[in-house]
């Protein structure tokens, strides 16, 4: 395993208005090579598109790697690190017997990170942190053009 390709991943999500329009983004970086993904959706939550940038960010990896995942949610963190087996134990209900929120992005999280090994890294949001800024205003940038599009889509009043 110690053969895999490294990745490093910075990803963040944002939402105007829970629920509102919201966008999600991935840094990924491989030595000195980067790439960008970035998108939206009209309708949705912070909660989503914090876990939109996780499931991108691996899906785009065409091969196995070692990857060390940044984020600033620690939802996403904690869901995949501490929570998610117990919710799969319980059939996918809380610890107060409540269904999970976001169940479809939590299993689409899992099954992409079935080939790749992954450190979870939580950053602290709008701390400073380059890579996270960076995320975070491609993730406003995948709101705005979510949010123009679906403005031109309905006309003029």
């Amino acid at each position: 395993m110690t053969d895999l390709p490294e990745v490093e991943m910075f990803t963040d999500g944002a939402c105007r208005g829970d629920p509102g329009p919201g966008g999600w983004a991935v840094l990924l970086r491989t030595g000195a090579k980067e790439r960008e993904i970035s998108g939206g959706e009209p309708l949705t939550t912070n909660n989503r598109m914090e876990l939109m940038a996780a499931i991108k960010g691996l899906e785009a990896l065409k091969r196995a790697c070692r990857v060390q995942l940044h984020t600033d949610s620690t939802y996403v963190r904690d869901g995949i690190t501490r929570w998610i087996t117990s919710w799969k134990k319980r059939g996918w209900r809380t610890a107060d017997n409540k269904p999970v929120k976001n169940v479809d992005l939590w299993q689409r999280l899992e099954l992409a990170l079935a080939t790749h090994t992954v450190e979870w890294v939580w950053v602290r949001g709008h701390a400073g942190h380059p890579e996270n800024e960076r995320a975070d205003r491609l993730a406003r940038r995948g709101l705005e053009e979510c949010r123009d599009s679906a403005a031109h889509e309905k006309g003029p009043g």
